[in-house]
């Protein structure tokens, strides 16, 4: 637990660092329960470890202090539904959650879907990918680091 003011607590000292490292453009990976982290990882991009903790609760800490890239299309990615999927309309309603804290962190682009094999070769150019707890199918989430203008920089 991080006890400082204005951190929210479910930032763990790896994460803050992590998301301080990161430059315009560096991409960081949520992954929910079922995405294959260490996989990705022996790739490249950095491992962390947020166990028991839903992508929401962590999303909405991150948005605090994560500016989001507003040069790109969309500065989050979900990973769109496999056919089989779709065919029987599966619902993915945590993607209004993550659409709302979004809009609540001021983005104005709808969230980008990647077809699943095309999110894992995206993930593992990622700078860093975050292991949660998140229990929710499709759950994986990709945030897109903007710049802050040097007003901000205080």
């Amino acid at each position: 637990m991080v006890v400082l003011k204005g951190i929210p607590s479910v930032l763990s000292p790896e994460l803050l660092y992590t998301l301080a490292q990161m430059g315009h453009g560096d991409e960081l990976v949520l992954a929910d329960a079922n995405f294959p982290a260490s996989s990705i990882c022996a790739c490249g991009p950095t491992q962390i470890r947020a166990d028991g903790l839903g992508i929401p609760k962590l999303l909405e800490a991150i948005l605090k202090l994560l500016p989001l890239d507003t040069y790109a299309p969309s500065p989050a990615a979900v990973m769109d539904l496999v056919d089989s999927d779709k065919q029987r309309r599966l619902a993915v309603p945590v993607w209004a959650t993550y659409t709302q804290l979004l809009d609540q962190a001021g983005s104005q682009s709808p969230i980008e879907k990647v077809e699943r094999s095309a999110f894992y070769e995206r993930a593992k150019k990622a700078f860093a990918v975050v292991a949660t707890g998140e229990t929710t199918l499709y759950g994986n989430l990709i945030l897109k680091k903007g710049v802050m203008p040097p007003e901000q920089l205080q």
